[in-house]
């Protein structure tokens, strides 16, 4: 089973650059209304322009806060490169990374250009 995460944004090329650099990842579609960001063959983020009509199930995201009520969790093998490269960009960070206790891993958490909050983490037996 696996779970695909895809958020509305205001600037699809302009998120998708963010989340490259963030993540040393690159874009597998590209374009102005809808991108896919992956690191290898692994999917990180669906990126999706905020006037899309073809997700009925999607309630009109030019109404209310993006972002709201949303926490994205993404696995890293190096949570303080990623972290690195979060200050270098100057990018909402939140906090510094940190041992969770309750969900055993080290993590930080940040905003992205849209509001989205965002997790970082790997667990702790992981390098």
């Amino acid at each position: 089973m696996n779970s695909d995460v895809m958020i509305f944004v205001r600037d699809v090329e302009k998120s998708s650059a963010w989340y490259q650099n963030l993540f040393g990842a690159s874009s597998a579609h590209g374009g102005s209304e809808f991108d896919l960001i992956v690191d290898g063959d692994r999917l990180l983020v669906m990126l999706h322009h905020r006037d899309a009509d073809e997700h009925p199930a999607v309630s009109d995201p030019t109404e209310g806060t993006l972002g709201s009520g949303v926490l994205i969790y993404i696995t890293v093998d190096d949570v303080d490169a990623v972290h690195r490269r979060a200050v270098d960009m100057e990018a909402n960070v939140l906090d510094e990374p940190h041992i969770n206790e309750r969900a055993r891993q080290i993590e930080f958490s940040l905003r992205d250009p849209d509001g989205y909050a965002l997790t970082v983490c790997r667990p702790r037996s992981a390098k």
